[in-house]
């Protein structure tokens, strides 16, 4: 289990150092902690990972896992790499199918929050997704119905930080974890608001 969050230090993330974010695409990377906390539940808890549109969460997990993790994304620079799936969400009807129930853990950030884009890509999670599968979605919290018809998914306690994101997204999953019940020392805590 990894350590709290509030004992972390700051680590430098390579893939931050080395890949810049593309306003074309709507990339806008997780900070080194939020992808720390994301890459920690794909390791605790997948044997098989897809990361959907979360580069950031598949080249920082450790290179023994992601021998055992697929990128399905829109940004071709990674078209070399065998774990690379081109996916775009405007084509569900492309999605491989010998993919199909194949992923023990989902990982997700669309690169836009409508409904729209939001039931495209749910088409695909609960096709990829096995049976008890879990599964993890990032977006504003004004979602939390809709991606709950969806695919399930509940929001948690920690929210992750987008540092060039203008809005706060918060974390939906539909399982329990201790890192996603903690608060995200990075954005301020607002569960007492809410009591």
């Amino acid at each position: 289990m990894p350590p709290p969050l509030a004992s972390r230090k700051k680590k430098k993330n390579r893939f931050l150092r080395k890949t810049p974010e593309n306003g074309d695409f709507n990339q806008y990377w997780y900070s080194a902690l939020t992808i720390e906390t994301l890459v920690g539940e794909a390791v605790a808890h997948g044997t098989r990972i897809a990361c959907l549109s979360t580069p950031s969460v598949f080249f920082s997990l450790p290179k023994e896992v992601q021998a055992r993790a697929t990128l399905f994304d829109y940004d071709r620079q990674w078209d070399e790499l065998d774990q690379f799936v081109f996916y775009d969400y405007r084509e569900p009807d492309d999605f491989p199918a010998k993919l199909t129930n194949t992923y023990d853990f989902v990982v997700v950030d669309p690169p836009f929050i409508t409904a729209e884009v939001w039931e495209l890509y749910a088409d695909v999670i609960n096709r990829m997704v096995v049976e008890g599968g879990k599964i993890i979605c990032t977006t504003v919290s004004e979602n939390a119905d809709l991606l709950d018809g969806l695919v399930g998914v509940k929001p948690v306690r920690f929210k992750p930080l987008i540092p060039q994101l203008v809005y706060q997204y918060s974390i939906f999953a539909n399982y329990t974890s201790p890192a996603l019940d903690s608060p995200n020392p990075e954005v301020p805590d607002d569960s007492d608001d809410d009591a």
